[in-house]
């Protein structure tokens, strides 16, 4: 297994009603974090018009720059939605993988959930869609990272202005939502939700409805035009 080894040192936390393991090698998952589950959870509730987490709920969630799932997960538990967790890192993967299976219930067993490596734009297939997209990309300008050196370089590199990877995750959510569907990206601050409510909101078929501002970060809404 390429994930976890006892030589980075193996962790276990609670994250909202899961235990997740994770490792030096990977973004911690902070706390504060668990705001985007929620929200997420909120807005699939108000999609069907039923109680969070009901059974036979429709419609399955896209967790983009996904690290060990934790957010995902969470944003899902108790339901039996489809959750298809991405990233780019082997490592990451592997831990997510693990909080899948651990975190499993007769409920929600863990098929219900598919944890795919690789490429953001590659990991999706063209006939896919989504009820609900979940990016939680590196959003801090490359010259910050220094400022972190706990924190895995792959993880918080957004890029020269911290918007790399945001744009990628938006580009493929709006490739794959259904009609009606929402995005929630998490970003460094609400600047960043400016920038891409400018760029993004007048020229593409995502339309920013709404903006949270939450722990060390802001989150952004935007649905489906």
């Amino acid at each position: 297994m390429t994930g976890p080894g006892a030589d980075h040192g193996v962790r276990r936390a609670a994250f909202g009603p899961l235990v997740l393991t994770f490792d030096d090698r990977v973004l911690e998952p902070r706390e504060w974090t668990l705001a985007q589950s929620q929200w997420a959870a909120e807005l699939l509730s108000e999609r069907d018009g039923t109680a969070a987490g009901s059974p036979g709920s429709e419609g399955a969630v896209l967790e983009l720059c996904a690290g060990v799932g934790h957010i995902g997960l969470a944003a899902v538990a108790g339901s039996r939605r489809a959750l298809v967790c991405v990233d780019a890192s082997p490592v990451a993967c592997a831990f997510a993988r693990d909080n899948v299976a651990a975190n499993a219930t007769a409920e929600r067993p863990a098929e219900l959930t598919e944890v795919r490596e690789g490429d953001l734009r590659e990991a999706v297939a063209d006939h896919e869609r989504f009820a609900l997209v979940i990016a939680d990309p590196p959003y801090l300008p490359s010259a910050d990272t220094g400022r972190f050196p706990a924190d895995p370089l792959l993880a918080i590199d957004g890029g020269a202005d911290g918007l790399d990877l945001a744009w990628t995750c938006l580009e493929v959510a709006e490739r794959h939502l259904l009609p009606g569907g929402s995005v929630l990206l998490q970003l460094a601050d609400t600047a960043q939700c400016d920038v891409v409510e400018a760029a993004w909101g007048t020229r593409h078929g995502l339309v920013p409805v709404d903006r949270r501002v939450v722990g060390r970060g802001a989150l952004l809404r935007l649905d489906r035009a």
